[in-house]
């Protein structure tokens, strides 16, 4: 049984106007797509169907978080998303190409699966670095060892100890160079 058959719209036997549906997309809908980027995800899908005699105008919105690793300190964080994506569905007696926001199908087609639209839209929703203001989070998710770190310009404690204990010959010398001028 395909486990995306609940993504699937029965569109044969909707009359012609507006439909609405609603999904929850969570960690079971993302195992069903290899390599995915997301393994967890907590996001509220609405799904507005406009069913025209010649076209299907799909309207996505989805608002939730997703399970992923802070950019910033390298945490395990919920990243909220949000976003709103349309999808033309034209009839088609001949196969064509699927282009950006136009999707052929058959005429007769009886259901319409919008899994993989879901999953594409999903993770372009995604920001392309994934940090968040986090300061009202309780607790905050933050690895505080890891932003110590780069607040401290790349240096730990225990090296900047080091540093003052075993002096550097090589910086020695380019101090005699640059105190020469």
């Amino acid at each position: 049984m395909d486990p995306l058959i609940t993504y699937s719209i029965p569109v044969k036997g909707l009359h012609n106007g507006i439909h609405q549906f609603e999904f929850q997309i969570d960690r079971f809908f993302f195992r069903n797509f290899e390599n995915s980027p997301i393994a967890e995800s907590d996001i509220q899908l609405k799904l507005e169907l406009d069913k025209s005699s010649d076209m299907y105008v799909l309207q996505f919105d989805l608002e939730g978080t997703v399970r992923t690793q802070c950019d910033r300190c390298a945490a395990d964080i919920d990243l909220p998303v949000s976003d709103s994506q349309r999808l033309l569905v034209k009839f088609s007696l001949e196969e064509q190409p699927e282009e950006a926001e136009v999707v052929y199908i058959n005429p007769e087609t009886p259901q319409l699966n919008v899994a993989k639209y879901i999953y594409e839209y999903i993770c372009l929703a995604i920001p392309l670095f994934k940090v968040y203001d986090c300061e009202n989070d309780n607790p905050r998710p933050c690895n505080e060892e890891a932003l110590r770190f780069l607040n401290n310009g790349g240096h730990t404690e225990e090296a900047d100890e080091r540093e003052k204990e075993e002096p550097n010959p090589i910086w020695d010398e380019l101090k005699k160079l640059s105190n020469d001028n």
